[in-house]
């Protein structure tokens, strides 16, 4: 994400593409992201990477606020119709993880907010149930299903990666439904 720049005018700024969604993963380390356009035969990824927000040395607010300016630059460089985000999952043992987690999203979705892009949150077990007919599809089950329908000759890696498509790819299979409901 290093070499963009974030253009107050918008003058710059390529025009946004109302069928593009960007998935974003998010997290406070380590933060996942696709870009995902419609293609003729199905949804192909555009680019995706990961955003490193430094390691839990760093202050909280300089990692949010590194997240913050990285997912600004990846929405001006990429500007999408849609966002999708997963949303925070709380566990009893790990109630921090939530805490922390919310941290994340929110700026991520302040940055959309200020670029006027509309959010979608899913959760991780409606993003498994679109993609696999499974809510507690593995892994393993989840790359191979990201892996068919992007056409790709490899999983995508990391998993952060793996997951910001899943959730572009959610997107897209419930925009298709939703249009195809619409169509009665």
């Amino acid at each position: 994400m290093t070499g963009r720049t974030c253009e107050s005018d918008g003058g710059d700024a390529p025009p946004k593409i109302w069928n593009r969604v960007v998935g974003i993963d998010p997290g406070l380390n380590v933060t996942g992201y696709a870009v995902v356009d419609p293609g003729p035969r199905g949804p192909i990824v555009v680019e995706a990477g990961v955003i490193r927000c430094g390691s839990s040395e760093r202050a909280l607010g300089q990692r949010l606020d590194n997240l913050f300016q990285s997912v600004l630059e990846l929405l001006t460089a990429y500007p999408p119709g849609a966002l999708a985000l997963e949303k925070v999952h709380s566990h009893a043992k790990f109630p921090r993880t939530a805490i922390l987690m919310g941290h994340a999203r929110g700026v991520i979705v302040l940055a959309a907010a200020s670029k006027g892009i509309p959010v979608f949150g899913y959760a991780a077990a409606r993003v498994k149930k679109t993609l696999t007919g499974s809510g507690r599809a593995p892994k393993d089950q989840m790359q191979r299903a990201i892996q068919t329908e992007l056409g790709l000759a490899e999983p995508p890696e990391p998993h952060d990666v793996a997951d910001a498509c899943a959730l572009a790819l959610c997107h897209f299979q419930i925009g298709r439904t939703l249009r195809g409901l619409k169509g009665f």
